[in-house]
């Protein structure tokens, strides 16, 4: 996702809009293995836009990300504004097509923990090796996010009748690609390495040379 932002970047077009137009050309000529119906990322992503008021907030800088997995449709926004010259993720909004939401609760904690998970690992999580070896060898040396540093996360569901589909994990990859784009957005930065803590935007007066291997994201 963070690559399809650089794509719509590069083509000078909203990361939004350049999404559905590849949406509405894959209809007629479809690719890759993976069968999705389109009409329902489509409908993920025009609602991510729509709840999160997708560039109307003046001062908040949004990424955006949208996922396909266990036949459940993701799409997030993250609101990052800058503070003090460094940025803040202060919102996120999923917006979930899983067919028939039969617990509202149950799958608004779902979605909420799956974001909370991305976010910790895309911004924290760290695997440093020696001799063969992780050096993080239990939770005290394993960095997880905390809970003052959990951003608001904003739920919506697609209640379309369809019958249900997995709910566990869809939410999890994509908050990592919202959050790298919508950096992005605030500091013409893009970040491809994990944990993005260590990214200078986020450290303005660290030199490069103090940040540690960090892990390449996949």
């Amino acid at each position: 996702q963070s690559f399809l932002d650089e794509v719509a970047f590069a083509a000078k077009k909203d990361p939004i809009q350049f999404r559905l137009d590849l949406l509405q050309k894959a209809k007629s000529a479809p690719a890759g293995a993976i069968k999705y119906d389109i009409d329902r990322m489509i409908a993920v992503t025009k609602l991510a836009a729509e709840k999160s008021n997708w560039g109307k907030q003046k001062g908040v800088f949004q990424g955006f990300s949208v996922y396909f997995s266990h036949r459940s449709y993701v799409a997030q926004v993250c609101n990052v504004v800058m503070e003090k010259g460094i940025p803040v993720v202060k919102n996120i909004t999923a917006v979930s097509d899983c067919g028939q939401v039969i617990n509202l609760s149950g799958a608004r904690q779902q979605v909420m923990g799956g974001v909370v998970d991305g976010y910790g690992h895309a911004m924290f999580g760290k695997l440093s090796f020696k001799d063969g070896e992780t050096e993080q060898k239990n939770y005290n040396s394993y960095r997880l996010i905390r809970m003052k540093e959990i951003p608001e996360i904003d739920t919506h569901f697609v209640d379309n009748g369809i019958d249900p589909t997995g709910l566990g994990e869809p939410a999890l990859p994509p908050t990592g690609g919202a959050v790298a784009n919508a950096v992005f957005k605030a500091t013409g930065k893009r970040i491809k390495n994990q944990p993005f803590i260590e990214h200078p935007v986020f450290n303005p007066k660290q030199p490069k040379s103090t940040l540690q291997n960090p892990s390449k994201v996949s």
